[in-house]
């Protein structure tokens, strides 16, 4: 496995910073960027429609370079021999991440659901956590985990 990592160690290591890049990148562009423009929508079914969409795409958007950046990590880990407290703390942050991005995601499919049967009360109910807890706790945790990436590189 090191001689493998060594030989794309620049690929792997550029695809696991891109991958966070996408990640981290669109939840912030969601949060300070698109979130605030949807909320001077008027009419809160439409509202409602375009922030489904947005986080929608988003969340389809980030999907695989979740799986890539695992995918790395673990080439990362085994190619370089880490250990330590770093590791299984960005490890875990990561874990949280993808939790929480899961959670996020399944409130957003019911969203959806109750948005297309006409039941709006109910879609917003599922999306009313997203833009105030849930994508903010994965904004720090992602920015920290990068942090701790760069620590480890030096």
């Amino acid at each position: 496995m090191q001689a493998f990592f060594e030989h794309y160690k620049t690929i792997i290591i550029f695809l696991h910073i891109l991958s966070a890049v996408v990640w981290v990148g669109g939840m912030i562009a969601i949060k300070f960027a698109v979130h605030p423009v949807i909320q001077t929508i008027e009419e809160p079914i439409i509202r409602l429609g375009n922030s489904l969409r947005i986080v929608g795409r988003l969340f389809h958007l980030v999907m695989p370079f979740i799986a890539l950046s695992l995918i790395c990590a673990l080439l990362i880990i085994k190619g370089t021999g880490y250990t330590g407290e770093l590791i299984y703390l960005k490890e875990a942050i990561w874990t949280m991440m993808t939790l929480n991005y899961t959670y996020m995601y399944i409130k957003r499919t019911l969203a959806q659901k109750s948005f297309d049967q006409g039941n709006f009360v109910n879609a917003k109910e599922h999306m009313r956590l997203l833009p105030t807890i849930l994508l903010p706790i994965n904004i720090v945790l992602g920015i920290v985990a990068i942090f701790l990436g760069v620590m480890l590189r030096g």
